[in-house]
């Protein structure tokens, strides 16, 4: 299968999973099952995250790419007398972002609610000024859940409780010139870049210079993704998440982002300089860059005393932690630098 058409069927795949951070059992069993068909060996950590390894030349080595199956979400932090839910934030986003969107009520009992979040004063033909001028803070948003409920025990006779994942509507759309437009493109584009490798490697008999493990982490966006679970013959660690376009920024959606430094400090300079190498000699589109307020797997893996190089590239995706854009070229490009960075 050509990689377009590869990308574009793992993005909807694994874009159609509700996976907030703390709710990603149905796509490691995704993970599972695809990488299974692959006849790779993986093992699943006690935490939830996912390594999936194929040996190289060389095992006394190993190159730790790491793409994170954790998305931004909401959790159920009241149940209102006027049956409706207040949130908390899972992650880091404008809550205007997600204002008016569709999402779904995960229960503790497996069952599946849909509703709308708003603001508490979603409209101006009642509210007036006041419903421009509401602050978009957290406090003044509530889920108006599609059932007939009015109190606070017509929705616990539901079975929803403070505590259930809410997951919001991805909106996903992939347009005739390539564009994929969706909410968590944070990072399900580069979980597709990761099995569209993996899947090169097993179908083209591509032979590895040194064992490579492909992790998958369930809590990057939370900060402590890959702080555990990391193999012990890793010598260098990559985080394949996005990169930024936007203004002042050097990144695309149309290359692969290297990033040289975020909020946390510089990457490694020798394997960063290495994979700006590959990329000129293999004419892959690269784009080095900063980014101000940024942290990586990579950070949690190195606070937790990781011993390895460390790097981070990873497609342009713009409008990060809102309905982000990238371009299928870019998700190509991030591809052809790890292949060509890990084969013999």
């Amino acid at each position: 299968m050509e990689n377009t058409c590869m990308i574009k069927k793992y993005l909807n795949e694994v874009l159609s999973i509700p996976s907030p951070t703390g709710y990603t059992k149905e796509i490691l069993e995704y993970l599972k099952k695809e990488i299974g068909s692959m006849n790779v060996d993986y093992k699943v950590g006690n935490k939830g995250m996912l390594i999936a390894t194929i040996e190289g030349e060389d095992n006394n080595k190993a190159t730790t790419l790491s793409a994170h199956i954790d998305t931004l979400g909401a959790i159920v932090k009241e149940v209102k007398g006027n049956g409706r839910l207040s949130v908390s934030q899972l992650g880091g986003y404008m809550m205007n972002t997600v204002e008016g969107e569709n999402c779904l009520i995960h229960t503790r009992e497996g069952k599946k609610y849909e509703g709308t979040l708003q603001t508490i004063k979603p409209s101006v033909h009642i509210h007036a000024n006041d419903a421009r001028e509401l602050p978009r803070e957290c406090k003044n948003y509530e889920i108006v859940i599609d059932e007939e409920v009015f109190t606070k025990d017509d929705v616990q006779k539901l079975g929803i409780e403070v505590g259930d994942i809410v997951s919001f509507d991805t909106r996903t759309r992939i347009t005739e010139s390539n564009f994929v437009k969706s909410r968590y493109l944070d990072d399900k584009a580069s979980v597709s870049a990761l099995l569209t490798v993996m899947r090169n490697i097993k179908e083209n008999n591509i032979k590895l210079k040194n064992t490579v493990n492909f992790y998958f982490s369930n809590y990057e966006e939370v900060g402590h993704g890959s702080s555990s679970f990391i193999p012990n013959n890793t010598t260098e660690f990559i985080a394949v998440d996005m990169g930024c376009p936007g203004d002042g920024q050097n990144s695309t959606e149309y290359d692969v982002c290297i990033c040289a430094k975020d909020s946390n400090g510089p990457y490694d300079y020798e394997l960063t300089n290495t994979l700006i190498e590959v990329c000129k000699k293999n004419s892959i589109g690269y784009k080095v860059d900063i980014y101000p307020s940024y942290g990586s797997d990579a950070a949690a893996a190195l606070k937790a005393g990781m011993d390895a190089k460390f790097a981070l590239i990873g497609p342009g995706v713009f409008a990060s932690h809102g309905y982000e854009r990238t371009h299928i070229k870019s998700i190509d490009q991030t591809i052809k630098l790890i292949i060509n960075h890990i084969q013999k």
